[in-house]
């Protein structure tokens, strides 16, 4: 079995292609990955020797290039984690996320057309249902809830998806989609929360909080999102939505405060900056439908892998630190300089 898998060099398509390796020692796995400034190849270097494991720096809005891939691999599985991601940076240029969110996964299924495929799967985000008010705890997200996105990001997102479903039911192509909610874990990119704060917080720098921070996130263990995937890919129906969710609901000061006790940090470090522009309240989701077809459930409860995620801050300090000290410091500056 040959699975690629896109942006295979950033948080999530990492973890995944770990998670692959040890778990099918007999597959072969090909990361393609373009390397924008969230994709960091030194995540790879564990594996990068690994006789079953090729990187390919591939752009997937480059036809050619990824129709020559298609060509020389011949893969069974595709699963698309390349993405633009972040709802900020989507605000600041949308037409880059449009691009590769949308562009770049038609690229993708017409090579998948074109050469045969068992599976396309794209990774996707609960983002893509909008959110939900926060005095009503009893709603969930489920795969039949209408989309209703608020961000640049997220209508990439959705549109990327509806494309994905229209290729199933036009062209018969063999399709799965996982919506997740807010994964944290290792090798995380410091522009978002949980990172962000492990990182400032360490540097006794102040820890910059949209709003009054009550919005509310579901959030998962990065590998227990990985074998919602593996599980998918290989006994999902074809077609189909999945939704994947922590049953971790979290406001986001209080995994700031934690964040804070944790590393022994006064609450004074958090600074209240305005508010994101069209910012979500409360996202959460329900799971039922992966859970009661394919038998998946989240091992890992929140107060375990946030633990497990600060120890890993704290224990690979020079993989952040390279990050944080190139490009990402102009950008950092210029997203929260002129809101505090």
């Amino acid at each position: 079995m040959t699975i690629i898998v896109t942006g295979g060099a950033g948080f999530i398509g990492s973890n995944f292609i770990f998670h692959m390796l040890r778990q099918y020692p007999d597959y072969r796995i090909v990361c393609l990955d373009k390397l924008t400034y969230a994709g960091n190849l030194s995540t790879l270097k564990g594996v990068m020797d690994a006789p079953n494991f090729r990187f390919v720096r591939l752009d997937i809005c480059d036809r050619e290039g990824v129709n020559a891939l298609f060509e020389e691999e011949h893969p069974d599985i595709v699963v698309n984690f390349a993405a633009e991601s972040h709802v900020d940076r989507s605000i600041e240029d949308p037409s880059v996320f449009l691009q590769t969110n949308i562009i770049g996964t038609s690229v993708l299924m017409d090579a998948c057309r074109k050469y045969g495929i068992r599976r396309y799967h794209q990774v996707s985000t609960d983002e893509v249902y909008g959110d939900l008010p926060l005095d009503r705890p009893d709603l969930f997200f489920t795969e039949t809830t209408p989309l209703h996105t608020s961000s640049p990001y997220s209508s990439s997102k959705a549109g990327a998806d509806l494309l994905v479903l229209a290729y199933h039911r036009t062209f018969g192509l063999p399709v799965s989609i996982s919506r997740c909610s807010n994964n944290y874990g290792p090798y995380h990119f410091p522009e978002k929360l949980i990172p962000l704060m492990i990182i400032n917080a360490l540097a006794d720098k102040p820890l910059p909080v949209y709003g009054t921070g009550e919005n509310v996130r579901d959030w998962l263990y990065v590998e227990d999102h990985c074998r919602a995937i593996d599980l998918i890919i290989h006994k999902g129906r074809e077609g189909e939505v999945y939704n994947v969710g922590g049953h971790n609901e979290m406001r986001n000061i209080d995994i700031v405060k934690l964040i804070c006790k944790t590393l022994g940090k006064p609450e004074s470090l958090i600074t209240y900056v305005a508010d994101r522009k069209g910012h979500d309240m409360r996202y959460a989701i329900d799971p039922t439908k992966i859970h009661t077809e394919l038998g998946w459930l989240p091992e890992t409860k929140f107060c375990d892998g946030i633990q497990k995620t600060i120890e890993w801050y704290l224990t690979h300090r020079d993989w952040w630190q390279e990050i944080v000290s190139g490009e990402y410091r102009n950008y950092y500056a210029r997203m929260y300089g002129d809101r505090t």
